[in-house]
């Protein structure tokens, strides 16, 4: 798969073409109704950004209300397809490739911006309604608050909202983006760039997190969903295969039990799969590991470790908050790697 760098050697993350919301109360052109049973949700496991919309839809209990779609992690030239499903063809949108959802939207510039993940298609039409992945899941913890479960968190609470966006923000040039920044670099300055603007943010956000539980507010938000998806996906991708290898999150005094935390929170270690996760970075990214060969470690039970965060307060869905019901096993296990 080919990657957007630029002249100077950086890497230049292509923003959402489609930037439509679903919301409670439509007010005018590019806004949705929230309706149940409309929409689907189009994900790939291996894919962060993605990650964090499959993270809320199951905080806020929407799985009832949005339908899920999993994309194979493996993309080809024609990008994100569904060959996991029976016949290659998602069963609701009866579609073989995203690109169709974008092509229905759009026919002559639907593929310009890529074909991304995550994306929300009209399930009756196949066109695709929004791939704004900063909005999705925005919108599913708030603008659907009449079909969420009880005892739903909220992530995006209206007192905390500046400080989240500031801490988002910084999270996003330097973190969710700048490992890419780093891995996908074409010159050794841009990449030096990347690297340490990472690490210094990693360090600040570990000194953050020294005595609060949360990054913003005693309870979960959108930062800790945006920040999480990054995470546990450093060791097992990002330290070695983007070349961000100052140090493991491993090593982090209290980033690593932070991520623990979150991780065995349900909705967070449950809707992650490293299979998925690996095979899509070390199989797709040929310039980078063009032997294509899936490394077997870091062993995930490390994940399960106590972490003790508890003794700093707070709780993970607020002080009336529930854990959403567990999941039945594992969302789409993958076939053995060709040997």
């Amino acid at each position: 798969m080919s990657t957007p760098t630029d002249t100077s050697g950086s890497f230049r993350r292509r923003g959402p073409r489609f930037t439509d919301r679903i919301v409670a109360e439509p007010a005018g052109d590019g806004q949705w109704p929230a309706e149940p049973g409309r929409y689907r949700l189009v994900v790939s496991l291996a894919c962060p950004w993605a990650h964090r919309s499959l993270i809320v839809r199951r905080l806020m209990g929407l799985e009832d209300a949005i339908s899920l779609a999993i994309v194979s992690p493996i993309q080809d030239e024609r990008s994100w397809n569904f060959s996991l499903d029976e016949d290659g063809r998602d069963p609701v949108l009866g579609h073989r490739y995203l690109e169709e959802a974008y092509l229905a939207r759009d026919p002559e510039e639907g593929t310009e911006n890529g074909v991304s993940v995550p994306a929300i298609v009209e399930e009756s039409t196949g066109l695709l309604v929004t791939n704004d992945y900063p909005w999705i899941t925005i919108d599913l913890g708030a603008e659907w608050a009449k079909y969420q479960r009880a005892g739903a968190p909220v992530l995006y609470p209206e007192g905390l909202r500046e400080e989240i966006d500031a801490v988002n923000e910084g999270v996003f040039h330097d973190v969710n983006n700048g490992v890419y920044k780093a891995g996908f670099a074409t010159k050794q300055a841009r990449y030096e760039e990347a690297y340490t603007a990472l690490f210094a943010r990693l360090d600040e956000l570990d000194e953050r997190l020294a005595a609060r539980r949360y990054l913003v507010g005693d309870h979960i938000t959108e930062a800790d969903i945006r920040l999480f998806t990054t995470l546990v996906r450093f060791d097992a991708v990002y330290h070695g295969h983007f070349k961000c290898n100052r140090q493991k999150l491993a090593e982090f005094e209290h980033l690593w039990p932070y991520a623990r935390d979150l991780y065995q929170t349900p909705g967070f270690g449950d809707t992650v799969d490293f299979d998925h996760i690996k095979r899509h970075y070390y199989q797709v990214h040929e310039s980078i590991n063009p032997t294509r060969i899936v490394p077997l470690g870091p062993e995930p039970s490390a994940w399960l470790e106590p972490h003790h965060r508890e003794e700093l307060g707070g709780s993970p869905f607020g002080p009336e908050g529930t854990p959403p019901e567990p999941l039945d096993g594992p969302l789409r296990p993958l076939p053995p790697l060709d040997m």
